[in-house]
């Protein structure tokens, strides 16, 4: 039986996903080994990828709240948690999707396991796509594949590149490699050199969810534009559109996830939710800073947000068959 465990007075049941660490310096202090985790944390991570989608172009209202179940039934569809087992597997809908279709999910589950472990094991909760800055790019560097998919502010202030790779099977040395090399060519942001340029893989291991990340040993650059970017206030609307849409806030005019027959709920610590309704981005990701600690105490994530999964996320997914 899974494991279980208390935050803040909520029981939920503790997932694992197994992982391999290479080449990060010993002051960060990532090992190997399995991470602990919940449904509540891996929602949490799979709606607050701060990518622009339907969202950059409406900001707020229904098309935030239709990007979020986006992002959710991609979840819903690909994993599933087996009775009697902490480990997530895939399910038979996903191993019935074409490649195409397949790419595309996995490259989801890359990005949303990626965030998990940065804001879990690097301080690194606030993450953002690329594609926020596309603005500052060129169309060859925004077009391209031979860049970076997110970058990661941690708590300290510190920035992180992420290539974010999702893999229906084990990554070969030459993905890897492939990586490692997207990674480095994010340089800079806001006129800071990146700390770390992150390599990561979720993959299925047999039918078993699994990660790989490296933080590559600097090399010849290739011969490609390298990346430097500015971050503004607003950019930091793109990571909370979708949660703020889902969350249940009466007289907001917002959709909520209890309107659209979720079995989950998005919360805003109370301390926030003013700031962060007001579009006080800045603010908002200030006092979460500084309320760290305290927000962990009352059940919160790092940025204020707080996602509990209904029963149902515990359950095998039924599919046409069943």
């Amino acid at each position: 039986m899974s494991p279980i465990r208390t935050r803040a007075g909520v029981t939920t049941a503790s997932l694992t996903i197994p992982y391999t660490s290479a080449r990060f310096p010993s002051s960060y202090g990532v090992g190997s080994g399995a991470l602990s985790f919940s449904w509540d944390d891996l929602l949490w991570a799979a709606i607050t990828i701060g990518r622009p989608n339907t969202a950059y172009v409406f900001q707020h209202g229904e098309a935030s709240i239709h990007e979020a179940l986006f992002r959710l039934s991609l979840v819903r569809m690909s994993l599933e948690q087996v009775q009697f087992s902490n480990r997530l597997h895939r399910t038979d809908a996903f191993r019935a999707l074409d490649p195409t279709e397949k790419g595309a999910v996995s490259y989801f589950l890359g990005m949303a396991v990626c965030k998990l472990f940065a804001s879990r094991l690097l301080s690194t909760p606030w993450l953002l796509h690329l594609d926020v800055f596309r603005n500052q790019l060129n169309p060859t560097t925004l077009g391209g594949r031979s860049r970076p998919d997110l970058v990661g502010q941690n708590a300290s202030g510190a920035w992180h590149a992420f290539e974010t790779k999702g893999r229906s099977s084990v990554p070969s040395s030459g993905d890897k490699q492939k990586a490692k090399a997207q990674a480095q060519r994010l340089v800079s942001v806001d006129g800071s050199a990146c700390a770390l340029h992150i390599g990561s893989f979720a993959f299925f291991r047999g039918d078993d969810l699994d990660f790989y990340w490296r933080d590559p040993e600097p090399e010849e650059p290739e011969k490609l534009e390298p990346i430097e970017i500015s971050v503004k206030n607003e950019d930091w609307a793109n990571y909370y559109a979708s949660a703020l849409a889902l969350a249940s806030e009466p007289g907001r005019g917002l959709l909520s996830s209890e309107s659209q027959g979720i079995d989950l709920k998005v919360e805003i610590h109370p301390k926030l939710r003013e700031l962060l309704f007001q579009g006080q981005w800045a603010g908002a990701r200030s006092l979460a800073t500084e309320l760290r600690q305290q927000l962990e105490l009352d059940g919160f994530q790092p940025d204020g947000l707080r996602v509990v999964a209904g029963g149902s996320w515990r359950r095998r997914f039924k599919g046409v068959k069943d």
